[in-house]
């Protein structure tokens, strides 16, 4: 177990399609946060950016984006990038500058301004970059991955299209709760099974969208947050941001036709489900302590995957566990209470912060007609493209 540090503030610009920079929804959610904290923008010691390297080459280095655009003040910077896990790396940066004494307080901001449709790869050719390949030598987009995932649950676990709807249903209910949501109405199972096949067992309300938003956060030490009037804050007991074992048994397009597992034993986890063990490791909490969790629902069937790879229930159960109700708000463990992608749209550097903040508000006590009831602890599961671990402990 690490020392824990204190969330003192949480911010976000509304999810959308806005035609804004990224710049703009980054240094709205870091006023936002630093109003929240109480925190001048001077006595900020660090600013930990998440990139977003699609809005050119300031998002390239987004910690000194956000400071000039917040006004310099001579704080030290870092830009982190990581594809979905740069949330999650921003916030591990932020946290050892913390425990190493070389910052009291830290912001960590990212913000995306998303193309439409699904994402892809960056121009020009790069033979050997596996994301550029799968597009342009499989025509593999990222909904082919989610159909393909989606399939493997049907054909090992018995998954039904209807039990990827009501994962729709449930965050949609939730998201219409969110101010912060960029969809805010519930939506049918019928409605979903009505909407146009994206990618064969998928519809178009299985699958996120693409979105423009931002979410930041202002960590501390336990100390400054005693001096500064907070004597028992939020505080972030782990991050875990682990990588792969060999061989490697995850579905890696268009790595699938040189599986390593063929001449070797896999591994006795998936790659997932030790994301989230070293979280509950270093937390020292099980699933059994957990209050909430926030996944990364890129597609119905994803969430359900999570379930298993959260421990909130054995292989292969997920489908049931929906099914009675206990991730649903007012259920045994509520998940994506916020609405989860299904109702924000993936803003990629911003959406594994955007977890914590609503981690943040749940154990406050501050989430309003969404608010867990008696929350204490949570957990935050995401996946960076090839081999970015994701996942953030919280506790009050």
């Amino acid at each position: 177990m690490t020392e824990d540090v204190a969330v003192l503030g949480a911010g976000m610009h509304p999810w959308g399609k806005w035609g804004r920079s990224f710049v703009a929804y980054g240094t709205a959610a870091a006023r936002a946060a630093l109003a929240d904290a109480g925190v001048d923008w001077r006595d900020v010691g660090s600013i930990v950016g998440a990139d977003t390297v699609r809005g050119g080459y300031p998002g390239y280095v987004a910690g000194a984006t956000f400071a000039k655009a917040l006004g310099w003040q001579g704080a030290r910077v870092a830009s982190v990038y990581a594809a979905c896990a740069s949330g999650a790396q921003a916030l591990d940066t932020a946290r050892a500058q913390i425990l190493s004494g070389l910052a009291e307080v830290v912001l960590v901001v990212g913000a995306d301004s998303a193309p439409k449709g699904f994402f892809r790869p960056a121009d020009g050719d790069r033979t050997d970059d596996p994301d550029w390949l799968r597009f342009r030598v499989l025509g593999a987009t990222n909904p082919v991955y989610f159909g393909l995932y989606a399939r493997r649950r049907m054909a090992v676990h018995g998954d039904t299209v209807d039990d990827f709807a009501q994962v729709k249903v449930k965050n949609a209910a939730m998201g219409a709760l969110n101010p912060n949501a960029r969809y805010r109405q519930p939506v049918t199972a019928e409605e979903v099974a009505a909407s146009a096949v994206v990618a064969d067992p998928l519809r178009l309300l299985d699958i996120c969208a693409t979105s423009d938003g931002g979410a930041a956060l202002v960590l501390s030490s336990l100390e400054f947050a005693r001096r500064h009037g907070m004597p028992e804050p939020v505080r972030i007991r782990a991050v875990s941001t682990v990588t792969p074992r060999y061989p490697n048994t995850m579905l890696d397009l268009p790595d699938i036709a040189t599986d390593s597992a063929v001449g070797a034993e896999p591994p006795g986890e998936t790659f997932r489900a030790s994301i989230t063990r070293n979280a509950y490791e270093e937390a020292g909490i099980g699933p059994e302590d957990l209050s909430l969790a926030e996944v990364y629902d890129l597609s119905t069937a994803l969430e359900l995957q999570w379930y298993e790879d959260l421990g909130l229930c054995q292989e292969g159960e997920a489908a049931k566990l929906l099914r009675e109700g206990a991730t649903a708000l007012g259920g045994r463990i509520p998940v994506n209470t916020s609405g989860g992608l299904a109702s924000f749209g993936e803003a990629v550097p911003a959406q594994a912060i955007a977890q914590v903040c609503e981690l943040t508000w749940q154990l406050r006590g501050a989430a309003g007609d969404r608010q867990v009831a008696g929350a204490r602890a949570g957990i935050t599961a995401n996946q960076g493209l090839f081999g970015h671990g994701s996942a953030v402990v919280a506790v009050r």
